[in-house]
């Protein structure tokens, strides 16, 4: 077994799921900002990416942009090459997560924080947004986790992670059985922290209702 290569694995694994995470998030809330603003070609624009990657499976969306970019000249690492992949998908389901907690918070909150001169910035980065993090906390935690277990499919894409290294210790060391309990000791590590983590969040956000 070598357990060099797995320490090596599980680093690029946790640095792809943070990666793909931070990326997911960063899109997504603007992309949730698209779908609920005034504006319709944004709403539009919103919509139109949201439908179309929620419906295109993420293996799918991996093998496009690893034999797809370098057709028309990207050359992009691998692991990025991924890492951003998982966040285009993953930022469409962070963006119904954020739109349903906007819709969380009564709209009569919204109209006053405007009567009062307030700018949407200002609307949804001191009004809006803390009282929609409460319903989303275990939504995103969902997404995290969703994300963390997807990262097994980067190794599809060439990407030296938790599942590639699984797959070369079956093909060359012969010992399946030992790695994938290995592997999946530490998915299941994965979530359960991430689940705990959540939880003490969202316990500690209900406390200030």
């Amino acid at each position: 077994m070598n357990w060099a290569a797995l320490g090596s694995a599980l680093a690029r694994t946790l640095g792809l799921i943070v990666v793909t995470y931070a990326g997911a998030l960063a899109l997504g809330l603007l992309l949730a900002i698209c779908r609920i603003s005034p504006v319709p070609p944004l709403r539009a624009a919103g919509t139109a990416y949201v439908t179309i990657f929620r419906n295109v499976p993420l293996l799918v969306l991996l093998v496009l942009f690893t034999f797809g970019l370098p057709n028309v000249g990207l050359l992009v690492p691998l692991y990025y090459n991924a890492a951003l992949a998982m966040a285009l998908y993953w930022a469409a389901f962070v963006c119904e997560v954020v739109r349903s907690g906007v819709r969380t918070v009564p709209r009569g909150q919204i109209e006053a924080a405007r009567a009062l001169g307030l700018t949407v910035g200002q609307c949804l980065s001191q009004v809006v947004m803390p009282q929609a993090l409460r319903s989303m906390v275990q939504p995103l935690a969902n997404i995290f986790i969703g994300s963390a277990l997807g990262t097994a499919l980067a190794a599809a894409a060439g990407v030296t992670e938790l599942t590639f290294w699984y797959q070369q210790q079956a093909n060359l060391a012969g010992r399946p059985l030992t790695a994938f309990a290995v592997v999946t000791v530490i998915y299941v590590a994965i979530t359960l922290t991430s689940g705990l983590i959540a939880g003490r969040i969202e316990r500690r956000v209900a406390i200030h209702r």
